[in-house]
């Protein structure tokens, strides 16, 4: 059952019923609206993005130098498919070309957008006040299909945080429900630490990276210590795997609901509130998962995600290639027509190229490294088509037995013909914005 919101009044004098802020009634119509769509059968959600769609093609046709070359033509939502895709590189050299040069009125004021370049290539995405009403409006979805007692406590652990505290969750709460306090901290601390920062605040939610979560996790377990009155684990920013969700399990005894984002686009999937899948928020963009040939991938089978931004008239991005590689799932169960993603797979990177010149994103994560307790942090890296190098930070040396565990431990989860070497640091960085990588392939790259 869902928690009731105390819906915040902006109005002098009037209390109940609540008036919100002028600014936030665009994010709760929003809302109303998508309380509703979310049950409309697939094929009805698609006829009404193709009616937007149809709208933004004829204006980026129009008003967008770049596309205007590349397309050659005024297409139509049929066409999609045909139009070639627009790449990170794009962003970056073409930048100025993909501006609109009439942006469309009435959306708000324009602002710049730059990445974290966490692939070591930052992009700048221009954007209109309404992508942040659609960020709130689906920031206030996630909290209801997710059921969260907005009274308690969030706790917010990632990069460029800072540290501090504050009496509403955030913008996309803040003037609309009354919520508990926010405690926020930036990653640069270690896991002890954190969890000396966090216990104090007893929050019912934690936000942060998968990594981080599952790292948290493993030294409760090894402090014997429990987050007390943690309700749930909220992740974002990295692909989350099964022993995430275990760790945390066992640890903690909550679940973790995972948000998939972009800074380029906003959210492109949010958990479903009954299955650990996700569904693509489809009345703001659309999302395509292509074979190698460039088809569209059938259920079961995984490919790069492609998306189109249905409200940026500022700066366009259709059919861009994200980088990120995903598992189209079956219709769900649960009756939202949204499409399903069944497993976010990561980047190219991070995926493993065997001997025999099969690719797939391995999970080698150690949650029996409970039972080598010295293992501090791990990364495992792919040098050769028959080799991993385990990175590992150690409390002290491992014997010969405990790293025979560990390399037959990882092994298991790996294709044969893979050889696994050990390589000890003093500690493994977190690159831009504050993301950890488990798993990186040299030879994917190259």
């Amino acid at each position: 059952m869902n928690t009731p919101w105390t819906c915040l009044s902006a109005m002098p004098g009037v209390a109940w019923p609540a008036v919100p802020a002028f600014d936030q009634t665009y994010a709760l119509a929003l809302l109303f609206q998508f309380e509703r769509t979310q049950w409309l059968p697939a094929a009805e959600l698609r006829r009404r993005a193709d009616a937007q769609l149809e709208a933004l093609l004829g204006f980026a046709y129009d008003t967008v130098p770049y596309y205007r070359q590349a397309w050659g033509r005024r297409p139509v939502p049929a066409q999609l498919a045909e139009l070639p895709l627009l790449a990170r590189s794009d962003l970056q050299s073409h930048s100025p070309e993909l501006f609109s040069h009439d942006p469309a009125r009435g959306h708000g004021a324009m602002h710049e957008v730059r990445t974290s370049g966490s692939v070591g290539a930052p992009v700048l995405v221009m954007k209109s006040a309404l992508q942040g009403i659609l960020w709130r409006a689906l920031t206030l979805r996630d909290h209801r299909w997710h059921r969260r007692d907005m009274a308690r406590a969030l706790a917010v652990i990632r990069r460029g945080a800072g540290s501090g505290t504050a009496a509403n969750w955030g913008s996309a709460t803040e003037g609309v429900v009354q919520t508990g306090p926010l405690a926020v901290h930036d990653v640069d601390r270690d896991a002890d630490e954190l969890l000396d920062w966090l216990n104090p605040h007893r929050p019912g939610y934690l936000l942060t990276y998968p990594s981080l979560a599952a790292e948290l996790a493993r030294r409760s377990l090894e402090r014997g210590e429990r987050l007390a009155g943690l309700l749930q684990v909220r992740t974002l920013g990295e692909s989350l795997d099964e022993e995430t969700r275990a760790l945390c399990r066992d640890a903690w005894g909550v679940g973790i609901a995972d948000v998939y984002s972009s800074e380029e686009v906003g959210y492109i999937a949010l958990q479903c509130p009954e299955h650990e899948h996700y569904h693509v928020q489809a009345e703001s963009l659309l999302v395509e998962i292509l074979n190698e040939r460039g088809e569209a991938c059938r259920p079961g089978e995984t490919g790069k995600m492609v998306v189109t931004d249905l409200h940026n008239f500022a700066m366009p991005l259709v059919r861009y290639d994200i980088g990120d590689y995903a598992e189209v799932g079956e219709p769900c169960p649960c009756g939202r027509g949204l499409p399903v993603l069944k497993r976010i797979a990561g980047r190219v990177r991070n995926m493993l190229v065997t001997p025999q010149g099969r690719r797939l994103w391995p999970t080698l994560g150690l949650r029996k490294q409970t039972e080598v307790p010295k293992v501090r942090q791990y990364q495992f890296v792919q040098k050769a088509l028959d080799l991993i190098e385990a990175r590992m930070v150690v409390s002290e040396p491992l014997t010969p037995k405990e790293e025979e565990f560990l390399r037959q431990r990882i092994c298991s989860r790996l294709p044969e013909g893979i050889r696994v070497v050990f390589s000890y640091l003093p500690a493994i960085p977190r690159g831009a914005g504050g993301k950890y990588e488990e798993f990186l392939s040299e030879v994917a790259l190259r």
